[in-house]
């Protein structure tokens, strides 16, 4: 007898991958929110996709590697891979075509008010066709290469996310054939036909409707849309490698030919096809979407750079005060005061004036930075290539196993390398995620250092559309706590105490429990406990016990976590104190804090570590305190009760594990945290 089906809620958590669904759908939610422009929804529906596509190459291929091991072990919630496999089926598949019925029946038709259109072939003049066909045997036939996949003595390798044809032939003996045709990447998906007007062809169409340039002489029966999702969570093993550069290139040729874990094929598929590429592709009918309409949402991204304003966001001018506009006025400020940064509301060119002035200030001697994801186009690698030119000492720890990114931090590295800077890359068992970077400075009074201590990447482009915080310090005990922290990082140093930092994997985790702990005995002393965390995740079942037991002291707990959150809220006995908000809106929610009351003596913490396991016992990560008083109350009032008070882009889970979007009541009008960070003038930067 089959075991009866789980929900998927235990009594006190939610299983990880069904809350990271949610978020995944409150994603979906926005590209049907009206209130967005047109081409901004776009977005949110390519994101959706993105989102979803790197959720099956990482967790679902881990649970389906679990379950083939015969790892039957159940998670906290009570579920065992193969059950967390089944609840992944259930729930993404429907996801899936609500996008996909997202764009057909809406977007595509406002886009179309809008004067932007994807045509069917059908609809082409001949002019346009005879055009069209030229284009083909110009530019996109010597690109074409039609590959046999059944009968084949082999398996032609079909690539992770590629968008391909399945051709079926019939050959002059009436013996059915089945061939497969890339949708070439190197060229735009979406032709558009003239410059005047915003009007397009896909690429698959135009080769759909030329393939018998490709088989000559041969019968097509039909061409079909599919795709290929493959296992990417490729284990990096660095432990007994030799080389560690050549070991993690070997790892990103390896993710390349990850196994199989999802096809998506296009409904009008003959069910012959489709199961042959079952069988080939070696999946079950639960790794098959079925998709009506468009395949390959990433095709959106070449329409949301259309120039007509009215169309997206209006624009964003971050703002940057005159007293930091330069490297000298910055350095000059923080002699004497800290400061405080929220971006993209300020602006981050204060954080490359920081590392430009390793190079520019001929009194810096030299800069220590971590780089976790700087992007194709690195102006903050650029400045540190440019200081170490200038002879000043410079060592960089880039991490080589940041998912994803592999490839461009490896690029960065040589470089650093070959600009005489000293670069390290961190630990076999540990990933550096910590945002710190460091300047060392002769003044007429001695050596003297300054930091700046991150929540988000030092990336400019990221810095745009990412909510972080970042703050700038000459505090002797934080500078000294960095001082050593990078010798641990780069050295041999086996230091794991340090002055007011909090430091992952040595004491981050103990000191976020021992401070809950702490406002629960003070709240039983004096009352009025209060708890504040705004993270990305809350998975790690440790600190959710934790929040579990201020509730039930009667502390008030507020979370504004942006995706998955394994915690419970509003159970009775449990959690009826807690009350968790996710928001998400034009900006990626991406900063860390955590807010303590402690009795009346606020405490507030900003860094790199969501409360996830993976951040608390197996990264290298940092909390530093925020030490001026007006900081932390700007921190609680400016950021995180404006947070707790949006009615528009905030939504609210519920003790089921599903989430409610928060309307505004009948007394109170609309209210965006976003929106009235963007526009109210006691947001701005803080000088201490």
């Amino acid at each position: 007898m089959p075991e009866p089906k789980k929900s998927p809620f235990a009594d006190r958590y939610v299983n990880r991958e069904y809350s990271w669904l949610k978020f995944n759908e409150r994603v979906l939610e926005e590209a049907a929110n009206e209130r967005n422009p047109l081409l901004e929804r776009l977005k949110f529906l390519a994101i959706f996709e993105s989102n979803l596509d790197e959720f099956y190459m990482v967790r679902v291929s881990g649970l389906i590697e679990q379950f083939e091991s015969g790892i039957i072990e159940a998670t906290p919630d009570g579920f065992t891979p193969s059950e967390q496999l089944d609840l992944i089926s259930r729930e993404a598949r429907p996801l899936r075509a609500k996008a996909g019925k997202l764009f057909e029946s809406t977007l595509r038709p406002q886009l179309i008010e809008a004067g932007i259109e994807i045509l069917d072939y059908s609809r082409l003049t001949d002019g346009q066709k005879k055009s069209l066909r030229t284009t083909f045997r110009q530019d996109i036939f010597p690109l074409c290469t039609p590959l046999l996949l059944h009968p084949a003595p082999s398996l032609p390798f079909i690539s992770n996310r590629s968008l391909n044809l399945a051709v079926l032939l019939e050959d002059g003996e009436g013996a059915q054939k089945l061939a497969r045709v890339k949708i070439p990447t190197v060229m735009p998906r979406a032709i558009r036909l003239n410059k005047r007007r915003h009007e397009y062809v896909l690429m698959e169409d135009i080769i759909r409707e030329n393939l018998h340039f490709l088989f000559p002489g041969v019968k097509i029966l039909g061409a079909h849309m599919f795709r290929v999702i493959r296992d990417a969570d490729v284990e990096i093993r660095l432990l007994e490698a030799e080389d560690l550069i050549e070991t993690i290139e070997e790892s990103l040729r390896r993710r390349r030919f990850g196994d199989p874990v999802l096809l998506e094929a296009a409904t009008g598929m003959p069910k012959s096809v489709r199961k042959t590429l079952m069988k080939l592709l070696c999946l079950e009918e639960s790794d098959v979407f079925d998709v009506d309409g468009l395949i390959g949402l990433d095709v959106l991204w070449e329409f949301t750079g259309i120039d007509k304003a009215a169309l997206h966001f209006p624009n964003h001018v971050p703002y940057l005060p005159d007293a930091i506009n330069d490297e000298r006025k910055l350095l000059k400020t923080l002699q004497t005061t800290d400061i405080l940064l929220h971006h993209p509301y300020d602006s981050f060119r204060p954080v490359q004036q920081f590392v430009n002035a390793a190079s520019t200030d001929k009194s810096v001697i030299g800069i220590k930075q971590t780089l976790y994801r700087v992007g194709s186009e690195s102006p903050i690698v650029e400045a540190l290539l440019d200081a170490a030119e200038e002879g000043k000492q410079v060592a960089a720890m880039v991490e080589l196993k940041a998912r994803f990114d592999e490839s461009n931090n490896l690029v960065w590295a040589r470089a650093l390398e070959r600009g005489g800077a000293h670069v390290s890359y961190g630990f076999p068992e540990l990933k550096t995620h910590s945002k710190l970077c460091l300047i060392v400075r002769r003044e007429p009074d001695g050596i003297r250092s300054y930091v700046h201590v991150g929540t988000g990447n030092y990336n400019p482009s990221t810095a745009r559309l990412y909510t972080d915080l970042g703050l700038f310090t000459s505090d002797e005990e934080i500078t000294q706590d960095v001082v050593e922290l990078f010798n641990f990082l780069t050295g041999f140093s086996k230091q794991t105490n340090y002055r007011k930092l909090l430091v992952a994997p040595f004491g981050l985790r103990q000191a976020i429990l021992n401070k809950i702990h702490r406002e629960i005995d003070l709240h039983r002393k004096h009352g009025g406990g209060r708890l504040i965390f705004k993270q990305n995740a809350v998975v790690d079942g440790e600190i959710i016990d934790a929040l579990y037991d201020a509730s039930q002291a009667g502390v008030q707990v507020d979370l504004i976590c942006r995706g998955i959150c394994c915690l419970r809220p509003g159970v009775t006995g449990l959690s009826e104190n807690i009350r968790v908000i996710s928001i998400v809106g034009r900006f990626l929610e991406h900063s860390r804090i955590l807010y303590f009351a402690n009795g009346g003596t606020p405490e507030a913490f900003i860094g790199s570590a969501d409360l996830m396991r993976r951040n608390l016992d197996r990264r290298v990560e940092v909390l530093t305190p925020v030490q001026n008083p007006d900081f932390v109350a700007h921190l609680r009032d400016g950021i995180l009760e404006v947070c707790l008070k949006d009615n528009c882009q905030a939504w609210e889970l519920k003790s089921d594990g599903k989430y409610v979007r928060r309307q505004p009541r009948t007394s109170e009008g609309r209210f965006s945290a976003q929106e009235y960070l963007m526009a109210n003038p006691t947001t701005k930067i803080l000088i201490g």
